[in-house]
């Protein structure tokens, strides 16, 4: 009996099929959505490590005095003596760094006779690489140009000639404190990845009083030339990364979701010709349970490195997710958030994909009013990566559930 009713069944629908389909030709809706990607200029976008790239430089060379005090002739006349200079610093990227540099030595100038002193002096010195900046980053250049000015601090003493700024109680001071500022050139040779020659000039301007001696100019000058070495732990490098590496990804998931969307339609208007040609005999139907299989979820979300913010290029991905939970109102879904592992330690990309599945879940609920009650959080960090290349693991994914 039942083989009957099955053979019954068939023929009827047998007259039915062309008549459906030829409507669900003329009625089928294509709905796409296509991602509005804005104008990002695809160029690599550089940041250093924060290990690498810390130096320490030492070196000598001569320095010689800009202050009051005249010959037996009664000219200017100023001394070259020894300098002395040690520091140490960070390039925080490939176009600015900055070091903490000290001088320090003798000084001598004519101021009716050999005049002298000595000095010590700490600065610290903000840094330009003009190459970098104005050619393009290229650790490996062998020659680099680099202006810095700096803020500093200097202690003199053990003055032997001519003095006269006083104490509070009208003797002569044996030693004093001034603040200078600085500015200078370093010219930068590359010896190989860790060590670099450099020769740099500076020009120290002081108050009045840096030689214990107060008249005349109103500003001291200390002019040091230097030359040494500098070397870098962990190499000169730098590391890049391009925002435009995903692109082409994301388009194909979207033609993907477009593809879905259209089968989609398709199949409902192909459904809606069927309906329309009812009622077919009636048969005895025996209740099956069917399993309905969810489809897949396609879309992802993906971030910029280090943020949680979800760009306006993406936010057609989160709007997919919403329509799509729309459509399927008992269907759950785990937000699942990642970080890649090339940036950031395991603890710090954990708190960083937590934050991104935030961001996705507000989203849903706020602007789309997705019940809280159908999503789920799911951090993964760095510690699982679902994509071979590394970029492309600034991401969140959605599973059903």
């Amino acid at each position: 009996m039942k083989t009957n009713v099955l053979f019954t069944t068939a023929a009827c629908c047998a007259f039915l099929v062309p008549a459906f389909h030829a409507n669900a030709q003329e009625e089928a809706v294509v709905v796409e959505e296509t991602a509005v990607i804005s104008e990002v200029p695809c160029k690599p976008h550089y940041y250093v490590d924060k290990k690498n790239n810390w130096f320490i430089q030492f070196g000598a060379g001569a320095a010689v005095p800009f202050v009051e005090g005249r010959n037996k002739a009664g000219d200017r006349e100023s001394k070259f003596t020894v300098n002395y200079n040690v520091g140490f610093g960070k390039w925080f990227s490939p176009y600015m760094g900055w070091r903490l540099s000290f001088h320090g030595g003798p000084l001598h100038y004519e101021n009716q006779g050999m005049s002298k002193f000595k000095y010590v002096n700490a600065n610290l010195d903000f840094m330009w690489d003009m190459f970098n900046s104005l050619h393009g980053v290229n650790s490996e250049r062998v020659f680099s140009i680099i202006p810095f000015v700096g803020l500093g601090g200097t202690y003199a003493w053990d003055f032997k000639g001519p003095e006269n700024v006083t104490t509070h109680d009208g003797g002569v001071k044996s030693n004093s404190w001034t603040l200078p500022v600085s500015g200078g050139i370093q010219l930068r040779f590359r010896l190989c990845k860790y060590v670099d020659f450099f020769a740099e000039g500076r020009a120290q301007f002081y108050g009045d009083n840096f030689n214990n001696v107060a008249y005349g100019r109103p500003v001291d000058i200390n002019v040091t030339v230097t030359g040494g070495f500098a070397v870098t732990f962990g190499g000169r490098d730098y590391k890049s990364y391009n925002p435009c590496d995903y692109l082409g990804y994301i388009d194909n998931l979207n033609n993907q979701v477009n593809d879905l969307r259209g089968a989609l339609a398709t199949t409902s208007a192909a459904l809606a010709a069927a309906e329309a040609q009812l009622p077919c005999p009636e048969v005895e139907v025996q209740e099956t349970v069917v399993q309905e299989e969810v489809a897949p979820l396609m879309a992802t979300v993906r971030f910029s490195l280090n943020s949680a913010r979800i760009t306006d290029q993406e936010k057609v991905n989160v709007y997919n997710i919403a329509q799509w939970m729309n459509n399927n109102p008992d269907q759950a879904v785990a937000i699942v958030g990642y970080a890649d592992k090339g940036t950031g330690t395991s603890d710090y990309n954990m708190s960083l994909s937590r934050r991104r599945a935030q961001a996705v879940y507000n989203m849903l609920t706020n602007e789309y009013g997705i019940d809280p009650g159908r999503l789920a959080i799911q951090a993964e960090g760095s510690d699982e990566q679902p994509y071979d290349v590394n970029n492309w693991n600034r991401i969140v994914i959605f599973n059903a559930q």
